[in-house]
């Protein structure tokens, strides 16, 4: 009788739990799954805009770091370009300078005329060593002034103004003391505007031409730059390392050997 009864009560609570008459909603279960899902949903979005906030800010450090970088590029273009201005300036007042002194050492005895440059060997009585007899024009100093203006054009950055006074200069004076550095001076007009491919053969032009001059090393310096810059490397490593065998101990030697080092390797 009493087992009869156990079974009873263990059937009636089976069919308890089994037939249960609450709805989701009254289910504590169920609500208790429901808010779990709703507070992590909050949590998610939370993260979620928190990312978005440190994208969108790490975005505006980007796009200022890149306005400063912009800024500093600029003004380093700007402290370059005046940097090479100078330069060229200096280079260019250094040369004048150099011929004056190398004119006086010629035996000529000329003192400078106006503006520094040296004063034509036919305008101070004297003949030019070795060549022919001074026309007219160049005894009453026209080679000196034509070279003098065409010079002062290069100083001026008028370049293609300067190329062509030269090439006047060269061919109404081919006899002029001054022809080597005319010469020299229409290559670099050309150089200085970065037409490499121009100014090649007028620093050739020089060595052909003029093969004493003071003028040949850094003609060939440049011949060795042209070349480097037009990626010929094989004829722009020949003509730096003749420069280093056969000038040593100058300033053109000196450059040569610093940008032969930048030359690419193994390159022919």
């Amino acid at each position: 009788m009493t087992v009869v009864f156990r079974y009873a009560t263990l059937a009636a609570l089976g069919a308890m739990v089994g037939c249960s008459t609450m709805t989701p909603t009254e289910d504590p279960v169920a609500l208790r799954l429901t808010d779990l899902e709703a507070r992590l949903m909050r949590i998610e979005r939370v993260v979620q805009n928190e990312s978005l906030i440190e994208l969108a800010s790490s975005i505006d450090q980007l796009q200022s770091q890149v306005q400063s970088l912009r800024g500093e590029i600029e003004t380093l273009r700007f402290e370059s370009e005046n940097a090479n201005n100078r330069q060229r300036e200096l280079y260019l007042d250094v040369d004048r300078r150099l011929q004056a002194l190398e004119q006086g050492r010629g035996g000529f005895g000329a003192p400078p005329a106006a503006g520094g440059f040296p004063q034509s060997p036919s305008s101070s009585g004297g003949g030019f060593a070795g060549g022919p007899a001074p026309s007219s024009a160049a005894a009453a100093g026209g080679d000196q002034q034509a070279y003098q203006a065409a010079f002062e054009l290069i100083q001026a950055r008028r370049y293609q103004e300067a190329a062509r006074a030269f090439d006047e200069f060269l061919a109404m004076y081919p006899q002029s003391p001054n022809g080597d550095n005319a010469q020299y001076w229409l290559a670099e007009t050309h150089f200085m505007q970065r037409d490499y491919a121009a100014a090649l053969p007028q620093y050739q032009r020089v060595l052909d031409n003029y093969p004493r001059s003071a003028k040949v090393p850094d003609a060939l310096l440049k011949i060795g730059l042209c070349n480097a810059e037009l990626n010929n490397v094989a004829a722009a490593r020949d003509a730096l390392q003749r420069v280093m065998r056969e000038y040593p101990q100058t300033t053109a030697a000196r450059l040569a050997e610093q940008r032969l080092a930048r030359l690419p390797q193994g390159a022919g």
